[in-house]
């Protein structure tokens, strides 16, 4: 199995073991998309993203694996809102408030499923969508966090 996988499936396992005040089930997906209706319940996504490959030293070469976590969930669909309504701001906050929880939940933590990947960095772009905010009343926030891992060198290739 890919090291990116075992990566985002380590990082689901965390996050279903993290004990968050807003309940979820976080799924490893590839294709994260859901119909509208099913949005009213909060979603978490772990996608594997990106690995770039570089020499770390003589004998290894450093992976940084990139994995997405996208939280989403749509708005309370019975309160009507016209485009310049501010939406529900106590709602909103609990989402920004759960996106931190996870971020802070993901940063300097070994991954117990797979120990060797080591906790790089993490940004939250966009903090929320917009125009998901806008068009369809769903929260939507990306985490992107990195992990490291060290490989020995092999010429030729693995």
């Amino acid at each position: 199995m890919a090291e990116i996988i075992k990566i985002a499936d380590a990082v689901v396992s965390h996050l279903n073991g993290g004990g968050f005040d807003a309940p979820f089930s976080a799924k490893r997906m590839y294709l994260p998309r859901f119909d509208l209706k099913d949005m009213i319940a909060l979603h978490v996504s772990v996608v594997p993203k990106a690995t770039v490959i570089t020499i770390a030293d003589r004998r290894r070469t450093q992976h940084e694996h990139t994995i997405d976590i996208a939280v989403q969930k749509r708005l309370n669909p019975d309160i009507g809102i016209s485009p310049s309504d501010d939406p529900d701001t106590d709602e909103l906050d609990g989402l920004m408030n759960l996106v931190e929880s996870i971020s802070n939940h993901l940063r300097f933590h070994e991954l117990a499923d797979f120990p060797d990947a080591v906790w790089v960095g993490l940004t939250n772009d966009p903090i929320y969508s917009l125009e998901h905010l806008e068009q369809m009343r769903q929260y939507t926030s990306i985490l992107t966090v990195t992990y490291r891992t060290l490989q020995p060198f092999v010429e030729g290739g693995p």
